[in-house]
């Protein structure tokens, strides 16, 4: 029986992991539970799951919780914080960790648990593209599998196999929906709404990663992320539109043949197969009906459009810095613009101002990568005030 720690439970990753794990009460055993500000639902999933832990951000929220579970007499220990995180990705007890916090603030503990030698089934992605070949090595040196959860990735994950070289690979595709304004031209995106951006024809997601497929930047995080997950080059490595978001992505091989994954747009079903590697486990989701589908389309995607693409596929290039640039600009932009602070447009435009100020540096370092992050998010928050 695997015993599962799940860093960010009550987000849209951690709500499903635990859908499939209540399928499976004789494989799964929920060590430890996490979440941030939803802290009826974090109560909710404790009460279902029976943790031995959980944890949520503050001392106040840990204090109420304190509070309601006592009412409820259920025994289960509460921790808060970042060492709170970090304490249930490493406990001993613990066999597997779902990474599953959004953006950097999944960083620390996603990189206890590669240190504590877990199984990790990465969702975040964010800590591959701040920290991939840093986070690579702690896994090696200690014995850490990352199997990845992105529905992308983990249609690589299934069609390579352990035996796969890199060179055998000669290109990846990964597909895109092309979120809401697909169909929408440049003029069009200036004044899209928040409620529109969010609204994405195909998956169920939280805000920030609704807001990146909006804006094609999830897409370049996840080129990023496969770069350094596949150890595939950046040439290499190549984004297809696909607006019924069924196949997930393309391997081609040096012999001419490729190969892909098929399914219905529902993380459940990428979750099922990281949760059982190298079995498979029943989802709770339906087969697809090829029958019933009229077409399955393709095309580029227009970089006019979606510059946060190439701005990512060039962060790449540059180095790891870029890549940490990259990514604190980009939550600093989606939150401006969840707010109503700057318009769809606008951010990226303030990304690309944000890489302007990238001093390129070797980093080796966890407390460096903090380090480069911090800077980067004041740089960006000066830019933004200037914006609006």
């Amino acid at each position: 029986m695997k015993i599962i720690s799940i860093l960010g439970s009550t987000g849209s990753i951690g709500r499903s992991a635990l859908s499939v794990i209540n399928l499976h009460p004789d494989k799964y055993k929920v060590f430890a539970l996490s979440g941030f500000n939803n802290n009826d639902m974090l109560l909710e999933q404790a009460l279902k799951f029976k943790p031995n832990y959980i944890v949520t951000k503050d001392l106040i929220s840990k204090k109420i919780l304190a509070d309601k579970l006592k009412l409820l007499n259920l025994d289960v220990e509460i921790l808060f914080g970042e060492d709170g995180y970090k304490f249930i990705a490493a406990h001993e007890k613990v066999t597997t960790v779902i990474a599953a916090i959004t953006g950097s603030a999944g960083l620390l503990s996603t990189i206890t648990a590669a240190k504590s030698g877990k199984q990790i089934l990465l969702a975040n992605k964010e800590s591959m593209v701040m920290a991939g070949d840093l986070l690579n090595k702690i896994c090696t040196e200690n014995s850490s599998t990352l199997i990845p959860v992105d529905s992308e990735h983990n249609a690589i994950f299934q069609v390579i196999s352990a035996q796969t070289k890199p060179e055998d690979i000669n290109k990846i595709t990964l597909t895109a929906s092309g979120g809401p304004f697909i169909d929408f031209d440049i003029n069009s995106l200036k004044k899209v709404s928040v409620e529109q951006a969010l609204n994405h024809p195909n998956w169920k997601m939280g805000k920030k990663i609704s807001i990146d497929s909006a804006t094609m930047m999830n897409k370049g995080l996840e080129v990023i992320e496969a770069s350094y997950l596949f150890k595939i080059k950046r040439e290499k490595i190549e984004v297809l539109m696909h607006p019924q978001s069924i196949i997930h992505s393309f391997v081609e091989f040096i012999d001419g043949s490729s190969l892909c994954q098929l399914g219905n747009p529902d993380m459940r079903i990428p979750i099922a197969y990281a949760l059982s590697y190298p079995d498979r486990i029943s989802s709770g989701v339906k087969g697809i009906s090829l029958e019933k589908m009229a077409n399955l389309n393709f095309l580029k995607p227009d970089q006019k459009k979606f510059p946060c693409l190439d701005l990512a596929y060039h962060c790449l290039s540059s180095g790891t810095a870029h890549c940490i640039y990259l990514n604190a600009s980009n939550e600093v932009a989606v939150e401006a613009f969840l707010s109503k602070k700057i318009n769809f447009i606008q951010i990226s435009e303030l990304i690309d101002k944000a890489l302007a100020n990238v001093k390129s540096t070797d980093i080796s370092s966890v407390e460096h990568i903090i380090e480069v992050d911090s800077i980067a998010r004041k740089e960006s928050s000066i830019l933004l005030k200037k914006m609006i």
